[in-house]
């Protein structure tokens, strides 16, 4: 990331002291800590002393703005109010995705997420060091936002490491409710919804992103070693594992894929009716979010379900029509 700032740990030992390890672990730390944490940018390790408040949003805001997924993190619909507090929410979002997804030893990002689970108990008793926690405890404190959430996307990152395969549909979407329900949550909490009917709603649409996200990334996943297509329709439609390295895009999986396309589909078509339920400009950004789940869908269709081994993607023309058709949906 460009603009590191220097007063941040760039070693992970001295966040965690190989004193306090058991002797028979000394040698892995060592070892590993380093050489896994090196491909983590050096301003995600949590430093001896908290930064100013000025300085944790502003680390926050530079990681949001520096990181665009589909769309920008606040865009440009939210009230200017609420653009901070969706930074600092991403960025704890951010870094903890990537201390499960981007160390590549299960082992090491166990470790890595158990220290950042203890920063966010020290975030809530006030006594946070790393500048997203800093940040995040103001919006925290703001909003009256509840720890689970932020817990429960930990928990999905801590199953990545040891659960690879899932059984059936539920188990998916099962981990759908730690690895994306929770984004949907938050964002409702720095809006000022607490409601149980808009979570359950938000649900069908978080678990429909991150089920697209799957079918549009099942070359991605299987080279991190993972596959999130349920065990059960493989089967179902005679579907082998070894297809999937292989990139072997038969009729078969393509199928396969067809079927969990029109299935997530369904998914965004429950969530849908949040949209009615909350103010314009939040509408706005929710429709923005559905279409654009909806386009990895379609993308994935205009090639025939054909999605090993060539990633299905939205050109930036799309995401542009997009945002005029949610715009033209809400404001006329």
């Amino acid at each position: 990331m460009a603009d590191n700032e220097c007063s941040y740990q760039t070693l992970w030992e001295a966040e965690v002291p190989l004193s306090s390890i058991a002797s028979n672990d000394s040698h892995l730390l060592e070892d590993s800590i380093g050489a896994k944490w090196s491909r983590l940018p050096a301003e995600y390790v949590i430093p001896e002393r908290a930064p100013s408040m000025a300085e944790a949003q502003e680390y926050c805001r530079r990681l949001a703005r520096s990181h665009y997924e589909n769309f920008s993190v606040a865009s440009w619909f939210l009230p200017r109010d609420l653009h901070q507090h969706f930074y600092n929410v991403y960025a704890y979002c951010r870094i903890s995705d990537d201390l499960g997804d981007e160390v590549g030893d299960p082992e090491i990002s166990l470790r890595l997420l158990d220290q950042w689970g203890t920063e966010l108990d020290a975030c809530y008793s006030g006594y946070a060091r790393h500048p997203v926690f800093v940040a995040l405890g103001e919006t925290i404190h703001k909003f009256d936002i509840p720890r689970q959430p932020f817990a429960d996307l930990l928990k999905a990152f801590r199953q990545d490491q040891t659960v690879t395969r899932y059984a059936s549909f539920q188990d998916v979407v099962g981990y759908c409710r730690y690895s994306a329900n929770p984004v949907g949550h938050l964002v409702l909490y720095l809006c000022g919804y607490r409601d149980a009917e808009r979570q359950g709603l938000s649900d069908y649409t978080c678990t429909a992103l991150q089920l697209a996200n799957f079918w549009q990334d099942v070359s991605v996943d299987y080279a991190k070693g993972r596959i999130y297509l349920p065990l059960e329709d493989l089967s179902r439609f005679g579907v082998v594992e070894a297809d999937i390295p292989a990139a072997e895009n038969t009729p078969k999986f393509r199928d396969l894929i067809r079927f969990e396309v029109e299935r997530t589909r369904d998914w965004f078509r429950r969530g849908y009716p949040l949209v009615a339920k909350v103010d314009r400009k939040l509408a706005i950004d929710l429709e923005l979010f559905t279409r654009g789940g909806e386009a990895v869908l379609s993308a994935i269709e205009r090639q025939n379900y054909s999605v090993l081994g060539q990633r299905p993607a939205i050109s930036k023309l799309r995401k542009l029509s997009l945002v005029a058709r949610a715009l033209w949906e809400n404001l006329t």
